[in-house]
């Protein structure tokens, strides 16, 4: 075209000498109409069209471009309509328009056409599958069908991509349990079960695991080995949430094949309902009863299951109630069949760390003198509390010189440091008895929280509750008995040696703060002030009584020096997806 215009202007000046018309003038579009002819559009309607286009003055290749654009989207859409076809041979007319069409994946303008094509192929050609995984910008781009397909079988790269999703994961529950809302009413309890199921981290999963049983697979050895590593209950809560989504979206494939599936989906009706009724308990044993011989693997999945915190919750929340009505009937622990259950529950979800860790599968044992022993004491302080109220009540002219008795019960205190399921039942109960406003009780067993098992009471779980439940008794801080056993008797036992007591207790002072005694306060203030040149998260100010950010803030404990990509490392910590349990399907929509 350049050198017919040349030739055109040449002949122009040559002609032009003679007086006549330049050729250039006429020339070119007559000589240029074959050339557009041939690579425009060649639809006969389309023709006499055209001109409209020229007098508004739109370039042909914006129109060009235009057509290209809506012809590429119906190709799409009909990519899509043949995968989602009947015909036998659909996937293979699929196969020969990526033969044809990924040699040009690069090209900006086709690429998403073959990148549909890759995502409704069920089973992409691993040819095809290893060009788009070693180039960066095609795995970035390519969809998550496609990404299932390569990760299934290279476990490292799924591990960088699960990775920063469980780091953020737990991120995201220390930010909870630290947060700097202090409430009864909206705790770390508070949120529904499938509320929680549509956080980030949750639903990506999801998403990246799809239908597939390998990666679903993959992910539960990932959540079983951090959770040995690091001891952290929120990996049994996400193990829980994931397969509860999967369930949420009917995916089949999986649950099916999980054998937790119907015990979990029971036990999320209870944690909804914060209660486990009767109906629910033997559902549950029926399922815990049905492992059967050769099966054994599959406690370690179900006690990761009860150790989620959220399960634990609600656990001891139904033994608490149950011992108030068997206190109400004059009945014994040892006689209630539920309770028995409950315990059995708590115990499982408490050994599900050294289950995991001994590879022994077995059920642990519960101590009967948790039911003999430990639990008829603790219904000792509920009477000793109940005699006193009533005492209270009493005339003038009828009251005994009865005094609240200031000693919890050498059995009670020895179990509490002794036992784990005891322990955790006899903190619950001291958040049973905040919740109630019961001031004396609390004063009395407080104290008895220093020396807990493997030090639970201290625990940023209990922390964080115990606070929000003394917001219920903000009055009772402008006592110096009270804050002398609130403070020194507990909380500042240990707040040198443990930076989350410290900053729990920051928590409580900035909604409490002028509740507080002033001399006790002043005291406080200078307790917790922290060192010199020492980066710490939060420091108490005195001229607002409020908590401000220092230069250096702490950030929840994040995994970086144990990877999920460190898969040699990798033991199969429970039980593969291939046997389901008998049983009739739970009491839960």
């Amino acid at each position: 075209i350049d050198g017919l215009l040349l030739a055109g202007g040449e002949m122009g000046s040559e002609t032009g000498r003679n007086g006549k018309r330049p050729v250039f003038d006429v020339v070119p579009s007559r000589v240029l109409e074959p050339p557009k002819m041939e690579n425009g559009i060649l639809l006969p309607t389309l023709q006499s069209a055209l001109p409209f286009l020229d007098l508004h003055g739109t370039p042909r290749l914006e129109f060009h471009q235009s057509v290209f654009d809506e012809l590429r989207d119906k190709l799409m859409e009909r990519v899509a309509t043949i995968a989602e076809g009947k015909e036998d041979d659909r996937y293979v007319k699929l196969e020969e328009l990526l033969e044809k069409s990924f040699p040009l994946v690069k090209m900006p303008s086709i690429q998403p056409v073959v990148m549909q094509v890759l995502k409704h192929l069920p089973k992409v050609p691993e040819k095809k599958l290893k060009l788009v995984m070693a180039d960066k910008e095609l795995y970035k781009v390519c969809a998550v069908q496609v990404k299932r397909q390569i990760w299934q079988d290279n476990q490292a790269l799924f591990g960088d991509e699960v990775s920063p999703l469980l780091k953020q994961y737990i991120v995201e529950k220390e930010a909870a349990l630290f947060s700097s809302d202090l409430s009864i009413l909206h705790n770390f309890f508070s949120s529904s079960p499938k509320a929680r199921r549509q956080g980030e981290v949750v639903l990506r999963l999801t998403q990246m695991i799809g239908k597939n049983v390998k990666l679903y697979d993959m992910v539960l050895q990932f959540l079983r080995t951090l959770f040995l590593r690091t001891r952290n209950v929120h990996y049994c809560t996400l193990r829980a949430e994931l397969l509860m989504s999967l369930h949420d979206l009917d995916i089949s494939e999986i649950c099916s094949v999980d054998p937790c599936h119907k015990f979990t989906w029971c036990l999320d009706a209870c944690i909804r309902e914060k209660f486990v009724d009767g109906k629910r308990a033997r559902e549950l044993q029926g399922f815990l009863d049905g492992v059967k011989k050769g099966q054994e693997q599959v406690l370690g999945d179900l006690s990761m299951i009860l150790c989620d915190p959220f399960a634990s919750n609600t656990l001891v929340l139904s033994i608490i109630r149950n011992l108030q009505e068997l206190l109400s009937q004059d009945a014994l622990p040892r006689d209630s069949p539920d309770l028995l259950l409950l315990l059995r529950m708590l115990s499982l979800g408490q050994g599900a760390w050294d289950i995991i860790d001994s590879q022994v599968f077995k059920e642990p044992r519960l101590d009967l003198e948790v039911v003999t022993r430990f639990l008829p004491a603790m219904m000792t302080v509920v009477v000793d509390d109940h005699t006193f109220i009533v005492e209270q009540k009493l005339p003038s002219e009828e009251k005994t010189s009865l005094s609240y008795p200031a000693a919890v019960p050498d059995v009670f205190s020895r179990y509490l440091q002794d036992n784990r399921v005891a322990c955790e039942m006899g903190l619950y109960y001291v958040l049973h008895i905040a919740k109630l406003r019961n001031k004396n009780a609390l004063q009395r067993l407080l104290p008895a929280l220093v020396d807990t098992y493997n030090d639970m009471a201290f625990g940023d779980i209990f922390l964080h509750l115990l606070t929000g439940h003394l917001t219920l008794l903000s009055d009772e801080f402008g006592s110096e008995e009270f804050c002398s056993v609130v403070f020194d008797g507990f909380l500042l036992t240990s707040f040198s040696s443990k930076e989350n007591v410290h900053r729990h207790i920051l928590r409580m002072l900035l909604h409490l703060h002028h509740k507080v005694l002033p001399s006790c306060l002043e005291t406080l203030m200078k307790t917790l002030e922290p060192p010199k040149q020492v980066g710490v998260g939060f420091f108490y100010s005195g001229d607002d009584c409020g908590l401000q950010e220092s230069h250096s803030p702490i950030s929840p404990p994040v995994l970086t020096d144990t990877p999920v990509t460190t898969v040699d490392s990798f033991r199969f910590l429970g039980t593969t997806i291939t046997h389901d349990l008998s049983g009739s399907h739970p009491s839960a929509p």
